[in-house]
């Protein structure tokens, strides 16, 4: 038997399908029908597109092979294809059979297909790639670059793409939640008396200027550099890892912008500030190269409660609504809570992370 990672990875990534498959969680309601009629509809159905096609067998792709991975490490590598093709399929089908309660959603059977089959692919690659001994060599290799312990870090920078996906009203200022938060309080509390409970801003949040712009920017692509040489010693590989994850916060962020407004926009957001904040970070990234891990772990609390500051004092703009309307009634309907929550999420949980790490630090050398 071994002891492996998949099983809660693939529970986080069960809880993040049922997420993005049930979102936004409101108006449920019964519609007289039968809930499993979806089934024996035609398929294709009449509205398809080669999008929604890609996305539900990418999207279940890897539950197939965390699940296959699991099973395999656990010892149980007969079973590992068939039960994680069977567990993806029943889960898509649970899904597909609640979103009919659902008046934005509307289950379908090619989905349900798309999202078995992808469930199947994801499966069949983890025992190829186990086969071949790829995923020892990665757990080895991993465990040189970053030790034992760097488990959490890994994760968190694999997620930092994904949470800049969604559009954000500065570019790598994720976490900006501030406005929204006393909106949504404001409506939770009306017509009750805890309304007057609420404290007043004195004065409106004024937008950001260009120097505090580049200022967020530079910040937004160190925090993850940071986080990486909070893991990391060889200078090397610090490097390497370092302006790996700025020119991927950047493609990303390119593809966002191509995504919302098209892809002769996508490079639109890249003004002036946004082009210094750029060269500041990779600036940065180089001073910080000496620095031991636990100073690059308090220089990334510092950065991270600086950039949240910053950003949570800022409104956000007019356009940017609408660009978020765009993604919330278009085609991105499936990754608009998913991706939105990640964006404000990341952050703070980067500074709990970064903080139990650096607490336990402290245990381990107080203990004698």
């Amino acid at each position: 038997m071994f002891k492996t990672s998949a099983w809660p990875l693939a529970l986080v990534y069960v809880v993040l399908i049922v997420f993005a498959s049930l979102f936004p969680f409101e108006g449920w309601r019964a519609q007289g029908i039968n809930p499993l009629v979806f089934l024996t509809a035609p398929v294709p159905p009449p509205y398809w597109t080669w999008f929604d096609v890609n996305t539900n067998i990418a999207g279940y792709a890897p539950l197939g092979f965390l699940l296959a991975l699991a099973l395999v490490r656990s010892g149980r590598q007969r079973m590992a294809v068939p039960a994680a093709a069977l567990m993806g399929s029943l889960l898509s089908l649970s899904m597909e059979f609640l979103q009919i309660y659902l008046p934005q959603r509307v289950p379908s059977n090619l989905d349900f297909l798309l999202n078995a089959a992808g469930s199947l692919i994801g499966a069949l690659l983890a025992l190829l790639l186990e086969k071949l001994g790829a995923l020892a060599r990665w757990s080895s290799l991993r465990n040189q670059w970053v030790g034992d312990d760097g488990g959490g870090a890994l994760a968190l920078l694999v997620l930092w793409p994904w949470a800049l996906l969604f559009p954000a009203a500065v570019p790598f200022g994720l976490g900006q939640v501030l406005e929204r938060l006393e909106l949504a309080l404001l409506v939770l509390l009306e017509g009750t008396p805890f309304l007057m409970w609420l404290p007043l801003r004195e004065s409106p949040m004024l937008p950001l200027s260009p120097m505090t712009e580049m200022l967020c920017v530079s910040l937004g692509l160190w925090i993850p550099c940071l986080l990486t040489y909070s893991v990391i010693r060889h200078m090397g590989r610090r490097l390497a890892l370092g302006f790996a994850a700025i020119a991927v916060g950047v493609g990303v962020t390119a593809l966002s912008a191509a995504l919302s407004w098209g892809p002769v926009h996508a490079w639109e957001w890249v003004g002036l500030p946004v082009r210094l904040g750029v060269w500041g970070a990779l600036g940065l990234c180089v001073i910080a190269l000496a620095l031991s891990r636990r100073a690059c772990a308090a220089l990334l609390l510092l950065a991270l409660v600086v950039h949240l500051s910053i950003l949570n004092q800022a409104p956000t703009s007019a356009y940017f609504s609408q660009t978020l309307q765009a993604w919330e009634q278009g085609r991105f309907l499936r990754f608009y809570g998913l991706g939105q929550w990640l964006g404000w999420l990341w952050p703070y949980a980067t500074l709990i992370y970064v903080m139990v790490r650096v607490s336990r630090r402290e245990q381990a050398v107080a203990i004698p």
